[in-house]
């Protein structure tokens, strides 16, 4: 609580990195409900600019070294959930 978190993901891809590839992440509460897209990313990142998130998730990821990793600050008890991180870099998903 109130300290950055890291949340990892790596990926690996027969395909070359390219500006094509997209990293999504989604958040799903504990308490269930509908997922929420809180990130997304294709050459540059887009944070998600409403929910809870707002303002609170920064990329700390490296394509070209199979990184898709973002970072929350200030994290509460109540962000606790499933995160899922995907990565489409095509032609290879």
């Amino acid at each position: 609580v109130n300290e950055q978190v890291l949340l990892k993901c790596s990926f690996k891809s027969s395909s070359p990195i390219t500006e094509s590839l997209i990293v999504d992440w989604t958040y799903q509460p504990l308490t269930g409900g509908q997922m929420e897209k809180i990130f997304h990313y294709q050459s540059v990142p887009y944070p998600t600019t409403v929910g809870k998130f707002k303002d609170r998730i920064s990329w700390a990821g490296d394509v070209a070294k199979g990184d898709a990793s973002i970072a929350i600050q200030s994290p509460v008890l109540s962000d606790n959930g499933t995160f899922i991180c995907s990565v489409k870099n095509p032609p290879d998903v």
